[in-house]
């Protein structure tokens, strides 16, 4: 039941449909980091002023990004899969400040010449990578001062470390795979201050009162000393 990440998140893109064009509040762009629609905190969470460089690390269909750049960020996503960045691209072609590209998240943060005031990554590009090397990457990529965020789903307790995610292809075919990494809060809370983050948070965004669905989110702040 093997697949390439780049296979298994193309077969994802296709499960899922456009973004709303407009959220309960009316806007055509807003940034969501819980699973819940309208729901949660906001983009305030990154503490960025217009014009800072901000990198998205697993865009997707590049929702978060777009909104992230009508307020006046310079925008910059990254994804593994070429059909997700095909779906932002038509989406949001009429979006200015957005640089989107294809690639695996650590190889992008080596080989990226700049640094950035924020970086952040919704059941994204963090969620699926080994926090032992995302962590210490995103925070030399960081500028000083500048603040990671993320945000996934709780762990199950008891079931922590590397986990394995099915991801449905048809009656057919075996499920593609994807591994992903799921500790409690404070084990969070831990390695981003083992890797040099200060200010750290890490804590459920309980699920709103209504509707059916239960499960929370997990958000995970750190920033990196401004010396």
């Amino acid at each position: 039941m093997s697949d390439t990440r780049s296979a298994a998140w193309d077969t994802y893109s296709q499960s899922k449909p456009q973004r709303r064009t407009t959220n309960a509040r009316g806007e055509t762009t807003w940034f969501n980091w819980t699973q819940h629609a309208d729901h949660g905190p906001g983009a305030e969470v990154l503490d960025v002023e217009p014009g800072s460089r901000v990198l998205d690390l697993g865009c997707g269909s590049g929702g978060n990004l777009a909104h992230v750049a009508t307020l006046g960020m310079h925008a910059v996503g990254v994804d593994l899969s070429p059909a997700q960045l095909g779906k932002a691209r038509e989406r949001w072609h009429d979006v200015g400040g957005m640089e989107l590209y294809q690639g695996e998240a650590l190889a992008f943060l080596a080989d990226s010449p700049v640094t950035f005031d924020a970086i952040y990554s919704v059941f994204g590009a963090a969620y699926f990578t080994d926090p032992g090397l995302m962590l210490p990457a995103v925070h030399g990529r960081l500028a000083p001062g500048g603040v990671f965020a993320m945000s996934q789903h709780p762990a199950v307790e008891g079931c922590y470390g590397c986990q394995a995610s099915y991801i449905p292809r048809g009656a057919e075919e075996d499920p593609a795979v994807v591994k992903r990494w799921d500790y409690p809060p404070e084990t969070w809370a831990a390695m981003l201050k083992e890797y040099g983050f200060e200010d750290v948070t890490a804590e459920v965004v309980d699920a709103p009162a209504v509707g059916r669905r239960r499960i929370g989110t997990l958000l995970v702040r750190g920033v990196r000393s401004a010396v």
